[in-house]
């Protein structure tokens, strides 16, 4: 990889522009989209000419790190750098953002809010080190709910897409966002990788389920711009994803290559919708999906790599002219069907501004480097991305001042007010789907309960907030992600010494092993004679398969404030007012078991 000559020439150049840049922005004159302010896309083009190739190039990849400081050595960037620290990550390649991850990925870079600003800092002092001292933007996966998220406790715990567009309410969408945009901002983190716009409209999707807000693109499209809205007064970038589209498949693209089937009009009606919206709210980034879609182009190539859907479609026929951003590159539905070296190029060509977590980094750098070079991706081309990467980082007052305060961090992540509106959004998403008998609420008596089910920590949880009621008694019993017939039977022989049952699911309806055993669990249980509560704690889909359960409520999300929510709901304490946001079919899909709304209250 070959360095640029003559840095301190471009770094005097350089810190004139942004010095110009921060005045422009410190006057309030960038209040609108970076694309759309034509102040920020001038200095942004001045800054390009001046640019190295090399330092171009680094522009387009954004780089996970690993550890908690930037200048702490960790063994992973070792084995896919060659370095030891974040810094040296960020000084080797003058990528133009980073993103975060948890310690499940492996990078582990959220720990708590002084740690994560002192990163975030550490990291955009040693991206303005380097030649053309350009900061960095920082991104993160943190959509809300308990699917896709970074950020535990002490951070605000919102319910996610799926229970807000059960609470039908705009303003809570905007609010739960704003809530999210301002923790991030906080942090240092500077572009959320948030809303998802997916159209749901297949219950076996893998992949999207309840991080979509449900199957009805007029409702998607109006609470994909409500969050849109929302994370930019929270202070922070917001992406729509998973362009075109990625709501009808029953395929993963993180393990596979999806194909979607929907005809142009289809499309048009269902996926593109909430796309629209968010254009017109002002998004900043779209990202693409690795799926095929016949309908916009025949070749068989992913979205992320056609030109006819990248360029064609979202830039000239949607006129969207923000940051696009690639989903991972490192994902099967990308790395699957084009070598290291070319991936990164064909989403280059196809009209990608941003090139996220391409696999071998050396090898995607001067793949694209090569390509250039030799023509093979026009100069224009590279220069049109990357003069929408600094017009956004203009814009988003970056180059006036990157850095955070971390005592503002402690204070801002987890704030009480935050909290509350979370548990007020929250309460108001709760779905009751099913109450034979007037079941629930539970009249006051004292009663022992068993809850039992899928996950330690969700059945701990609702066990804990029955037993928080004085004249109640819970035991929980954990039966597994796939519970054995020996699960099962210590379950269903618990469940004889108990004056009800609640059973949390998750993915039942999946058509998986796990799912299938969860449902056998659940029949299991009506079949002991003792009242049964289900709480799909994920899906809503899961009554599917014991349609005949007692009563059966939806929270979208095993987040804590959700199981609490769902057990105040059960006492009564709370009416449901949750709309299912998804239509629930038969078990073998030939009719609808409960309709797109259905919701009972009490």
């Amino acid at each position: 990889m070959q360095q640029p000559a003559n840095p301190s020439r471009r770094r005097a150049i350089a810190t004139g522009l942004f010095g110009a840049a921060a005045a422009l922005t410190a006057s309030g004159a960038l209040a609108s989209p970076a694309h759309a302010h034509g102040g920020a896309r001038a200095r942004a083009r001045a800054m390009v000419r001046r640019m190295s190739l090399e330092e171009k190039v680094g522009q387009l990849f954004v780089v996970e790190v690993y550890g908690q400081s930037a200048d702490t050595a960790a063994a992973g960037n070792r084995v896919l750098y060659g370095v030891d620290t974040p810094a040296e990550v960020i000084a080797k390649y003058r990528p133009g953002g980073v993103i975060y991850f948890d310690a499940r990925r492996g990078p582990d870079n959220v720990r708590d809010p002084r740690q994560i600003a002192r990163l975030s800092n550490g990291l955009q002092r040693a991206a303005r080190s380097t030649g053309a001292r350009v900061p960095l933007l920082i991104s993160i996966d943190q959509e809300g709910g308990s699917v896709v998220y970074r950020l535990t406790e002490p951070a605000t715990l919102l319910p996610g897409n799926m229970a807000l567009a059960a609470g039908r309410s705009e303003a809570d969408t905007r609010r739960s966002a704003e809530v999210i945009g301002r923790e991030l901002s906080a942090l240092g983190i500077t572009q959320n990788y948030a809303p998802v716009a997916d159209v749901n409209v297949n219950p076996a999707n893998p992949v999207i389920g309840v991080r979509s807000f449900g199957s009805d693109p007029d409702l998607t499209a109006s609470l994909v711009a409500a969050s849109v809205r929302g994370y930019h007064r929270g202070g922070v970038a917001s992406a729509a994803k998973h362009f075109p589209g990625h709501g009808d498949t029953d395929t993963d693209s993180h393990t596979g290559l999806p194909q979607i089937n929907h005809t142009r009009e289809e499309l048009d009606r269902i996926d593109l919708p909430p796309f629209r919206a968010a254009i017109a709210r002002g998004v900043d980034t779209i990202m693409t999906a690795h799926i095929v879609v016949p309908a916009l182009d025949p070749s068989g190539v992913p979205a992320t790599m056609s030109r006819p859907i990248i360029t064609g479609l979202l830039r000239e026929e949607l006129g969207f002219d923000g940051l696009i951003v690639t989903d991972a590159l490192d994902m099967r539905g990308a790395s699957g069907e084009f070598p290291e070296d070319v991936a990164p190029v064909r989403a280059l060509q196809a009209g990608c501004d941003q090139l996220v977590l391409a696999p071998r980094l050396d090898t995607a750098y001067d793949a694209v480097l090569a390509a250039v070079r030799g023509g093979e991706v026009p100069l224009s081309r590279l220069d049109a991305s990357v003069e929408r990467i600094l017009a956004h980082k203009i814009h988003r007052g970056l180059v006036t001042d990157p850095y955070v305060s971390e005592e503002r961090a402690v204070r801002v992540v987890g704030d009480e007010k935050h909290e509350a509106a979370a548990r007020a959004v929250t309460d108001r998403t709760i779905t009751l789907v099913r109450n034979e008998g007037g079941l629930l609420p539970l009249a006051p008596a004292a009663r022992s309960i068993l809850v039992t089910g899928w996950g330690v920590s969700t059945t701990r949880t609702l066990a804990a907030a029955v037993a928080a009621r004085s004249d109640q008694r819970a035991t929980a019993l954990e039966t597994g992600a796939i519970p054995s017939a020996a699960r099962i039977a210590e379950a269903t022989g618990a469940a004889s010494g108990h004056d009800l049952v609640v059973v949390s699911v998750n993915a039942a309806a999946s058509g998986s092993d796990g799912g299938a055993a969860q449902a056998r669990l659940v029949r299991a249980l009506m079949d002991t004679g003792t009242p049964v509560v289900a709480i799909a704690v994920r899906n809503p889909y899961d009554i599917r398969h014991f349609p005949d359960v007692p009563a059966y409520l939806a929270t979208y999300s095993y987040g804590a404030p959700s199981l609490r929510a769902a057990v105040r709901t059960v006492y009564g304490d709370l009416a449901p007012v949750g709309k299912l946001p998804v239509a629930i079919p038969t078990s073998d899909s030939t009719g609808t078991l409960h309709p797109f709304g259905h919701g009972l209250t009490y």
